[in-house]
């Protein structure tokens, strides 16, 4: 890892399991066995730290879509969704941190913090519009498009969930579900969530 890599890293651990305020930059700093002012080489703030940080739980994603988007043969918006939900479940249960855990500090609201929350928007946004197209066609109310963003993100959640063969399933039955919840019958989940995964495999074991 770079010496950027390693604080965050260091960072990770500590917000998440002593706190963010509870955390300082020179714990972070000792704890990468560097001195306080190199750490400001790297990062300014604590804050900056964290926007960092979170920031790694919207980016991948964010990434991903371009790549859903020029699929071929072209994705319907059902297989979209349950792709780009799938890939984001597992982004948000992979990482060595729940980092997802850090959304609910209340330290978020700062000015600093604005690049995560506008990547984070960008995110929901794009789940939003796909979510509106499905419940075009099924009829299902419109108010049930705002909710595949809100089951994914509630995985954090589950990232404590030990057996990792167990964890690992659970973003492809969270995408199922996003699916149920837009008026998607159970016998029409099984080839959207085949063409979904051989979208998201393609994608993670593609070099680079």
């Amino acid at each position: 890892m770079t010496a950027r890599e390693e604080i965050l890293d260091a960072a990770g651990e500590l917000f998440t399991t002593l706190g963010y305020a509870g955390t300082s930059t020179r714990t972070i700093a000792e704890s990468v066995g560097i001195r306080q002012a190199s750490l400001y080489h790297y990062f300014k703030t604590k804050d900056d730290i964290l926007c960092a940080l979170l920031s790694q739980t919207v980016s991948p994603t964010l990434a991903f879509i371009p790549t859903l988007l020029g699929a071929q043969p072209a994705l319907t918006a059902a297989e979209h969704l349950h792709a780009l939900a799938a890939f984001d479940g597992d982004q948000l249960l992979s990482g060595r941190w729940n980092l997802g855990a850090l959304y609910l500090l209340p330290e978020l609201r700062g000015a600093r913090l604005e690049p995560f929350w506008s990547d984070r928007e960008r995110l929901r946004l794009h789940y939003l519009a796909l979510s509106r197209a499905v419940v075009e066609q099924t009829g299902v109310h419109e108010a049930a498009a705002d909710l595949p963003f809100r089951l994914v993100e509630s995985l954090v959640n589950m990232w404590s969930v030990p057996a990792r063969a167990q964890r690992d399933e659970l973003p492809f039955h969270v995408a199922d579900a996003c699916l149920r919840v837009l008026g998607i019958p159970d016998n029409a989940t099984d080839a959207v969530r085949a063409r979904s995964s051989a979208e998201v495999t393609r994608y993670t074991r593609s070099p680079g």
